[in-house]
């Protein structure tokens, strides 16, 4: 199936095995082309297609599944989330450790690898964050570190094959805006080097995605499909001197690190998280913080003791946006979490949800959180269609990795709702 614009242009419907780790990954393939599409991302996962553990007999099983089907093999993914689920993204292709770097060139080199053997064209990955290690560490420049790990990764593209790597703009990343991603491109200067365009995450990081869209589709070659919608956008930041708060573009969690404790910037329910009551040295502070903003609400205290750390039915999604808060260490991101719960289950004296959005780390206030397409409130017609008279043309791949335990749902329910634009 195919969608047909203007120009004769082509985009084919694909969808990522990273939404359908839960079953095997030959039989993944099956089903991704028995539900209609053409083809098919063969993503990374530690359980399921892990390229340290494939023999050459399982890659020739693969080769001869999708030489079975109608689907064809659309790109490899090299997974952010390979390597430990507890730090996704890590270590990147540009940590200030260079054993680090190399651990993810191998990765990617594998991927290159792969797409070789299975004739597949694009590689894809991503930047990665700015951490505290960055911070801490004023050389080596990450940008540098990011363009040289790059151009490795293309010494393993011979130059007579058709595989090109692309980079993923994603939200938080340090490159996550297109301009980001096209500055880059124009840094690494190679032929080989393109833009992977997630249309969720062009939504979360730009206030005029579809025009982000039409810059983008020049050099893009691959696109992620899912849908989004608008959060409660919660920013968490380090006290310091001269820091700049507006609440027209989020809210703001402050942490102290002095006590490990963390102020609620909220215009409705300010509060301070500690352990101990605040001093009157400390309470001076919280109060000229709230009056920078125009806060007139009086600032709750709440213990962080009792707060409630258990397992949450909101823990994958309170995962997934502080893995996308750079700039902090894991602990402080960690010791954030019951606090964002608290938000998130409590009611105020008027029976409201303190937060009853879920909770966006983005640049438009839009949620970094996959969802099956039409249940947000992304418009993919205008979408497809800026893409396609931009030049254009691929598989776009629809991803929905929170979505592997009713993926047979998701899968059919994305198929119906791109359909709308697809003439058989």
């Amino acid at each position: 199936m195919e969608l047909n614009l203007k120009r004769g242009k082509v985009i084919k419907l694909s969808y990522s095995t990273f939404g359908l780790t839960n079953i095997d990954f030959l039989q993944a393939i099956t089903e991704v082309s028995e539900a209609g599409y053409d083809g098919v991302e063969l993503a990374f996962h530690r359980d399921q297609f892990n390229p340290f553990n494939l023999t050459d007999d399982y890659v020739d099983a693969v080769k001869k599944r999708l030489s079975s089907v109608r689907t064809k093999a659309a790109c490899v993914a090299t997974a952010s989330h390979f390597f430990s689920p507890s730090r996704p993204h890590e270590p990147s292709l540009m940590s200030p450790d260079l054993a680090g770097r190399k651990r993810r060139i191998d990765l990617i080199r594998r991927g290159i690898d792969l797409a070789r053997r299975l004739d597949v064209p694009l590689v894809t990955f991503g930047s990665g964050f700015i951490r505290d290690e960055h911070l801490m560490n004023a050389l080596p420049d990450p940008r540098e570190l990011l363009v040289d790990s790059i151009r490795q990764c293309l010494n393993y593209v011979h130059d007579d094959e058709d595989i090109t790597l692309l980079i993923e703009p994603e939200p938080g990343m340090f490159i996550e805006t297109i301009d980001e991603g096209l500055s880059l491109i124009e840094d690494v200067g190679s032929d080989k080097f393109r833009l992977h365009v997630d249309m969720c995450h062009l939504y979360c990081s730009h206030q005029d995605y579809v025009g982000a869209m039409a810059r983008a589709a020049p050099y893009a070659r691959f696109v992620h499909v899912s849908d989004a919608q608008a959060g409660y956008n919660l920013k968490i930041l380090k006290m310091a001197e001269g820091l700049h708060l507006d609440l027209a573009f989020a809210n703001y969690l402050i942490y102290f690190p002095e006590s490990a404790d963390y102020l609620l910037v909220d215009p409705d329910h300010p509060m301070y998280f500690c352990d101990q009551p605040p001093s009157e040295v400390q309470t001076k502070k919280l109060q000229e913080i709230l009056d920078s903003v125009g806060i007139k609400h009086q600032v709750s205290v709440v213990n962080y003791g009792n707060l409630d750390a258990s397992d949450s039915p909101y823990d994958d999604e309170v995962f997934t946006y502080l893995i996308s808060v750079p700039g902090l260490s894991y602990d402080v991101l960690e010791r954030a979490r019951p606090i964002i719960l608290h938000l998130r289950t409590t009611k105020d004296a008027h029976g409201h949800l303190l937060m009853d959005k879920m909770v966006a780390n983005t640049l438009t206030g839009i949620v970094h959180f996959h969802e099956i397409p039409g249940e947000g409130t992304m418009d993919f017609s205008a979408g497809f269609k800026t893409l396609v008279e931009n030049g254009f043309t691929g598989y776009a791949s629809v991803e929905l990795y929170h979505h592997v335990t009713s993926w047979k749902k998701a899968m059919t329910d994305s198929h119906r709702h791109l359909s709308q634009w697809i003439q058989l």
